[in-house]
This record gives structure tokens, sequence and C-alpha cells, in this order.
């Protein structure tokens, strides 16, 4: 449904480093950089961050996420333990919900600008 997102950011070279770390692990890369945004994706941009002068406000109650697809457990356990030394911030260690269904592998982060991310695998082991 969607062909790709942007989001805000208060600090693009920090919002880099963050996604550039987080992603990598997913087989996600950085396809385009300049002074004002930061694109990535596989075959296409599908994720951009933009230099933005007031990112939209972290709000844990708002409901927005933004979830990435992961080809394994052992990258979403990779994506969670990037995010973490990359200065994001725990919402969700990796493991099992099966509330979501048998196989749903997750971890939740939030990123240095507030934004709930997650990576999911759908596999099992």
């Amino acid at each position: 449904m969607l062909d790709h997102i942007s989001i805000g950011a208060s600090d693009l070279a920090r919002a880099g480093a963050f996604y550039d770390s987080v992603l990598a692990p997913l087989g996600y890369t950085r396809r385009y950089d300049d002074d004002s945004s930061l694109g990535y994706g596989k075959e296409s941009t599908q994720l951009w961050v933009l230099a933005a002068e007031r990112p939209v406000p972290a709000d844990p109650k708002s409901g927005l996420h933004i979830c990435f697809i992961a080809p394994t457990r052992a990258s979403v356990d990779a994506f969670h333990a990037a995010a973490l030394k990359a200065g994001g911030k725990d919402n969700g260690a990796p493991g099992l919900r099966e509330d979501y269904g048998p196989n749903y592998y997750a971890a939740f982060v939030v990123d240095p600008d507030g934004y709930r991310i997650e990576a999911y695998c759908s596999a099992e082991a």
C-alpha cells in the first residue's frame, strides 16, 4: 500500500548515524544523502529522514510507530542491540509476540527524536 514514508529529524547527522546502524542488520542501506535528507531502502528508497525545524513531537500515546521487515530473528536481535548502542531507547526487547501471531518475532525501540520503531520477522527460529 505505501511507497515510502518521511520523518523529520532535529539533527540529521545524528539521525543518519542511528538509522545507518539499526537498518544495516535488516539489509537496508542509505541510498540517498544530501544536506537536507537521507533515504533508506533495498531496491528503492522507502524511508526518508528529513532535516526538520520542527519534527513531530514525540508522543508515546499517539499510536504512531514504524515497523521494518527483518529477514531473520537474529537480524531483529541485531537491530535492537544496534539501536541501544546508537542512542535509542528500549521499548520492547526482542522476542515472540504470540498475541500478534504464532511466529511474530519483534523488537521495539525509540529513536533519538522519539519515533517508535520496530523490526519484525515472521520466520520460525
